[in-house]
């Protein structure tokens, strides 16, 4: 292995990252799709020749991707290995979510880098496209009990073969779905950022070196592991267990459980999911590449020190189990992924502060409320809005949580009304900050928000969240936040969901509005801590009402004023 000095190495991380970020811009910019082009649902990486483990990600695509794409990167590398015939310009495409997915709206692209006839590594790029068919438009059926309910399936298949596009599987994709020309836009966008990444890439290779960059790959993921063990081994040894639950699987209305039983010795962590309920009927299942891609989220909100590549996860030993819901195979349906990586992350977490108490905060909202709108316009066309929504993030050790912010999971950002309501016949009649939503506490919760749409047409309603049953909790004395509510407009007044977080064969007429209340975030320490003048504060922006204030916090005749 050629030796490499610490300035070059910290001026090919430089180089690469941006290439990757380069790549994240470049679909944001072009795709069709409000989901990637403005909430930022994609990510880009590279990725190991023969192992598929991460190398290098960008700074702005989303975690969860980015350690999901490695099993991705891993399952085309596995079709190689049974068929053969790899070649430069071949391009992979799939979103099986069995097979380093995530669900099916997630669509990767895996193309191969060659130098002098070598396989050099892996560009890949993942976006979430708007619908795949199936019986929900925008792909999230919370009553699919199975994934051919969900949307179409692709195996790695190649979209690509030695440069020459396979139009066959353009025109299976372009069947199967309810906005083709959506779909369009975001796979080409993704073709542009693999590339320019290819380029890019090509061109830092010139320069550097093949065997320069081969070395800076390896340094990379043996200082991630360096550091991960030394964060690990500051733990002290022991078994620390934290669980939580899913309100239900939008099929049964019953409770599910992700409990964690973490094992710390040494410089290893073992992260063991064996007592998590069993795979649901539901679609709140995920895969055990998902379940490992949650829980490097988990540890990099923890150990932000640690670079992001594979090699953090070396000292690592993942126990999930096929008998439980967070490693399910096929065909158990997973559309709703998002709401149990939320939980999952939750948990991690959640032990983590069991080991070291200092790093205890609340629970954030943990629901990404997946809510899809559909219907046709006056000339015959058809829409299909998908978003998701903001609420409030956890009390922590140093401050209040913050307000109508995004899930851990992701730095995606949440959808501009100006945007929606361009892209779609949606009128958004409200969007402000919902007051009492908060956890009270020494440092009370960020706030949730209330949202009502309007839609200018008959539309369906889907909407698959979650923390409908059992709300963000608070720690250290912190109360919990309020839980999340959803209702839709009749003749005859307001409606909620008997599954309260989960809604499907709904229809609205034109001029009729439906409203989300999502969850604020725990408290955390106890309410009668809170600083009086914060409080005060609360209390003139709206954030606490005066009879929360009594309640929570023991307000007096007096104290407000």
């Amino acid at each position: 292995m050629t030796p490499i000095d610490p300035v070059t190495l910290a001026v090919l991380k430089g180089r690469l990252e941006q290439i990757a970020d380069e790549m994240d811009a470049t679909l944001y910019r072009s795709a069709f799709n409000p989901i990637i082009a403005e909430a930022r649902d994609a990510c880009h990486g590279l990725y190991h020749a023969t192992t598929g483990d991460t190398l290098v990600q960008g700074t702005k695509g989303l975690p969860i991707f980015v350690g999901a794409m490695a099993f991705a990167v891993k399952a085309v590398i596995a079709k190689v290995e049974r068929e053969g015939g790899l070649e430069p310009g071949d391009t992979f495409l799939f979103n099986d979510p069995y097979s380093g997915g995530t669900h099916l709206n997630d669509f990767r692209l895996v193309r191969p880098v060659f130098r002098d006839g070598r396989l050099f590594c892996w560009l890949a790029s993942v976006g979430h496209w708007l619908d795949i068919g199936g019986n929900v438009p925008g792909g999230y059926n919370p009553k699919a009990t199975e994934s051919f309910q969900e949307g179409v399936r692709f195996p790695p298949v190649k979209l690509f073969s030695a440069g020459r596009l396979n139009q066959d599987i353009v025109d299976i994709l372009a069947a199967n779905t309810r906005v083709p020309t959506s779909n369009w836009g975001d796979l080409n966008g993704q073709l542009n950022a693999l590339d320019l990444g290819e380029r890019r890439f090509t061109a830092l290779l010139d320069e550097a070196g093949d065997a320069t960059v081969d070395a800076a790959f390896a340094a990379f993921s043996d200082r991630a592991e360096a550091l991960m063990r030394a964060a690990i081994r500051a733990l002290p040894d022991g078994r620390y267990s934290f669980e939580d639950v899913l309100d239900n699987d939008g099929i049964v209305d019953e409770p599910l459980t992700i409990a964690l039983d973490l094992t710390i010795a040494g410089d290893r962590m073992v992260l063991d999911f064996s007592r998590s309920s069993a795979p649901a009927q539901g679609p709140i299942n995920i895969s055990h590449a998902t379940t490992v891609a949650a829980c490097y989220v988990a540890l990099k909100h923890v150990f932000t020190e640690v670079p992001a590549n594979a090699g953090c996860l070396r000292p690592i030993t993942f126990t999930v189990p096929e008998t439980t819901l967070l490693g399910a195979g096929a065909p158990k349906p997973m559309a709703g992924y998002t709401e149990t990586i939320l939980r999952l992350i939750g948990v991690v977490l959640g032990a983590l502060a069991e080991a070291d108490p200092d790093r205890a905060t609340a629970a954030p909202f943990g629901t990404i409320n997946a809510l899809s709108l559909a219907g046709h316009r006056a000339d015959g066309s058809r829409w299909v809005m998908f978003s998701f929504f903001g609420g409030g993030l956890g009390g922590n050790p140093e401050t209040d949580g913050l307000s109508h912010a995004n899930n851990p999971i992701s730095t995606a950002t949440i959808p501009p009304v100006e945007i929606l309501e361009a892209a779609y016949p949606v009128v958004f009649t409200r969007w402000g900050l919902r007051p009492d939503s908060a956890g009270a506490g020494a440092h009370r919760g960020g706030l949730g928000a209330t949202y009502e749409i309007e839609t200018l047409t008959d539309a369906d309603v889907f909407l698959l969240g979650e923390r409908g049953k059992v709300a963000p909790f608070g720690v250290k004395g912190g109360q919990p936040a309020a839980l999340n509510r959803f209702a839709w407009q009749t003749p005859d007044g307001w409606a909620s969901p008997p599954m309260v977080s989960k809604v499907t064969d709904v229809r609205i007429r034109a001029g009729e509005r439906v409203r989300l209340e999502t969850p604020g975030g725990g408290g955390f320490g106890h309410p009668a801590e809170r600083d009086r003048d914060a409080l005060k504060r609360d209390l003139r922006l709206g954030y606490v009402t005066r009879e929360a204030a009594v309640r929570d916090y023991a307000l007096t005749t007096g104290d407000d004023q």
